[in-house]
């Protein structure tokens, strides 16, 4: 294999068909849902909950999935590596929003969108030569640093979710996230631990993770600005004053890695 062969073992034809569908539905789920909210959201509760994160996936989840799918098939390693990212923002929206169960057709579409995004993604990461994104990117993506950023984030979400679920305290949405937390915080653990080790799967899901991270803090931040002008609720800047550290925190990792393979491409 040539040094800077694009690190594929087999197609990625059916993931990207996946992918295409993932898109498609994601806009077609979100669109109905600000169309037709009292008809698809069955409580003031949900409706509040989810009715901004709907905007949120058009904002960012679509448009993720679609730049990944560009510049993979331009066969650029920064659209092959954030893609399982892009997907992993998928499963854990659709996995919140099925469990939260809005109603029977939007639980339909999230529930289709969830195993949708899980088959793509198992039909990916296999065709993915670790190896090859391992010598590319070893040295230039601050493995110690990523690493350790991300399964602490991991582990950290794990019990966060633990503990608001034993406590049974918290709302119909909170719950629903507390779930999509416990499914993947763990991948993030194991996949900081990986790269932390400098093994060929911890750089090949390493950025996927970062970008799922990313993308997940944005979109919360975009959330809290969006919620009193989409779902008539106060601004929750107490929320917002905590997560925008967070943010960061994860941002600065995710910059690391996106400048490790810039400067592999170049």
């Amino acid at each position: 294999m040539q040094k800077n062969a694009y690190p594929l073992t087999g197609s990625t034809k059916t993931a990207e068909t996946l992918s295409i569908l993932i898109a498609a539905l994601m806009t077609a789920a979100s669109l109905a849902a600000l169309l037709f909210p009292d008809a698809l959201y069955t409580s003031e509760e949900t409706r509040q909950g989810m009715l901004t994160n709907d905007v949120v996936n058009l904002v960012i989840g679509v448009p993720a999935i679609i730049a990944c799918l560009i510049l993979h098939r331009r066969e650029n390693l920064i659209g092959l590596l954030f893609w399982p990212g892009a997907l992993f923002y998928v499963t854990y929206n659709s996995l919140a929003a099925t469990v939260a169960f809005p109603s029977w057709t939007l639980f339909l579409a999230h529930l289709a969108l969830t195993v949708c995004s899980v088959a793509a993604l198992v039909l990916l990461v296999p065709q993915i030569n670790m190896s090859a994104v391992k010598k590319r990117l070893e040295g230039n993506v601050r493995e110690r640093f990523n690493g350790s950023i991300l399964a602490f984030g991991g582990f950290a979400f794990f019990l966060l979710a633990l503990n608001l679920l034993f406590a049974g305290e918290g709302t119909r949405a909170e719950i629903s996230t507390a779930i999509a937390d416990l499914v993947i915080a763990p991948t993030w653990f194991i996949t900081g631990a990986q790269l932390f080790r400098r093994k060929p799967f911890g750089y090949a899901l390493g950025g996927g993770m970062l970008f799922h991270a990313a993308t997940l803090f944005i979109g919360l931040l975009i959330y809290f600005l969006l919620q009193p002008l989409v779902a008539g609720v106060p601004f929750p800047l107490e929320d917002f004053i905590a997560i925008a550290p967070m943010a960061v925190v994860f941002f600065i990792p995710f910059g690391f890695f996106l400048r490790g393979v810039v400067k592999n491409n170049n």
